[in-house]
């Protein structure tokens, strides 16, 4: 498979200049001439590009996770995370599943891939993973308590689209919108999302 990374709408210039190093983001600065002809020094962070795995178990049932972290309130999500440097996208989708799920998948689907944010140099891929086979246990990094939660696809879409659940993909929650009020929509979810 081979995946392409989206462009940016707004690239990091190549005369930009790291101002800082963090342990997730870099900040990257540089001049910028504006339409009246003055100068303003721009501004980006970068960070590692991340994956989500939807994985679609043999009865159709989508498995989520309930997770807890450090800092941060819990939370439904997809399994996924920040691709390690050097690895290729899907390899990382591939770890990810194996780590928070325990499953290996033998069909990987890429169904989203964006800049969420504008002023972060960071992509979002989204998989469907299916011919799913229980292989491990969670292998969780210390940082993690994960619960899965197999659900069905309107259970998925409900959870998606509630205000009052802390739902991790947001950049992919128009998509569920669309199925839940779009019957079109929710067919093509149906097909994508068929075992």
């Amino acid at each position: 498979m081979n995946i392409q990374r989206p462009k940016s709408k707004q690239p990091i210039p190549s005369h930009a200049k790291k101002v800082f190093k963090g342990v997730m983001f870099d900040t990257y600065q540089w001049e910028q001439e504006m339409f009246d002809g003055t100068k303003a020094i721009f501004e980006k962070i970068k960070r590692p590009d991340t994956v989500v795995v939807f994985p679609v178990l043999p009865d159709g049932k989508i498995i989520l996770t309930e997770q807890e972290q450090p800092g941060k309130i819990p939370f439904i999500g997809a399994t996924g995370g920040r691709v390690d440097e050097g690895e290729d996208i899907l390899s990382a989708a591939k770890r990810e599943l194996l780590e928070e799920s325990g499953y290996e998948a033998e069909e990987y689907i890429l169904w989203d891939s964006q800049h969420p944010v504008g002023k972060i140099d960071w992509v979002v891929y989204t998989f469907i993973a299916k011919k799913l086979k229980k292989v491990a246990d969670l292998n969780l990094d210390a940082g993690e308590k994960i619960k899965l939660l197999p659900l069905t696809l309107d259970e998925l879409i409900d959870v998606a689209t509630d205000k009052n659940t802390y739902f991790a993909e947001q950049e992919i929650v128009f998509k569920f919108l669309e199925a839940k009020f779009d019957s079109g929509k929710k067919k093509e979810l149906e097909e994508l999302f068929k075992p």
